[in-house]
């Protein structure tokens, strides 16, 4: 059994590896050669997007993960509350990009591909690995809003350099186009959903950390 779980676990491992880092990369090359500006502003508009940065997250901890992956005492590098939140961060990158914005544009060939994988694929497999390989622990409620700082530093990092380059990535925080307002109101929204998504981790971890005690 035991041989079985760390072939599994090395297989998810590696497979969000490969992919992620491929997908990262080719992204970045797409948005250089088809956009007809600057490749200095084509790269900042590429650190930009919420979705690239909560991939290189993933890419990250599936790399450190098979870093460590035969160190018993590092096994699960990095720390189970960071794989939690990050859980969280592509989780809803996943939701609100199939729910919301799937339909406003239509990539094709390579594109296509690589849209598909930083959108549906790489979360779908993060959230299952974490589901069934991740440590789960009795993390403290207080951690949800914790998890809520990076995708707030995001939101004024995105307004600030929306307000000079004009340049915002994404259709609901677009201030020239639809106002502070109702920016403000869909960030407010997604912050809830972050808030949820945050909670419903941490009461998994408290409830599998309960019963793992009762059977100790």
């Amino acid at each position: 059994m035991d041989a079985k779980y760390n072939n599994a676990n090395n297989f998810f491992v590696m497979t969000g590896i490969l992919t992620g880092w491929f997908a990262l990369i080719t992204q970045l090359y797409l948005i250089i050669v088809n956009n007809q500006i600057p490749v200095t502003e084509s790269v900042a508009r590429y650190f930009s997007y919420f979705t690239i940065l909560t991939n290189i997250m993933v890419a990250l901890c599936f790399t450190l993960l098979s870093l460590n992956f035969n160190k018993k005492e590092e096994r699960f590098y990095p720390k189970s509350n960071i794989l939690a939140a990050v859980t969280v961060y592509i989780s809803v990158v996943g939701i609100v990009y199939n729910l919301i914005l799937r339909f406003t544009w239509q990539p094709k060939g390579l594109q296509l591909v690589v849209d598909e994988l930083l959108h549906t694929f790489i979360p779908i497999l993060f959230v299952v690995y974490w589901v069934i390989f991740a440590p789960k622990s009795a993390w403290k409620w207080s951690g949800a809003f914790r998890w809520l700082i990076y995708p707030f530093v995001y939101l004024i990092f995105i307004l600030v350099r929306g307000a000079f380059s004009g340049f915002y990535p994404y259709p609901f925080i677009d201030v020239d186009k639809i106002g502070y307002n109702n920016v403000l109101l869909n960030s407010f929204y997604l912050l809830i959903v972050f808030l949820v998504l945050s909670l419903t981790l941490i009461l998994i971890g408290k409830l599998i950390a309960n019963r793992q005690k009762r059977i100790n």
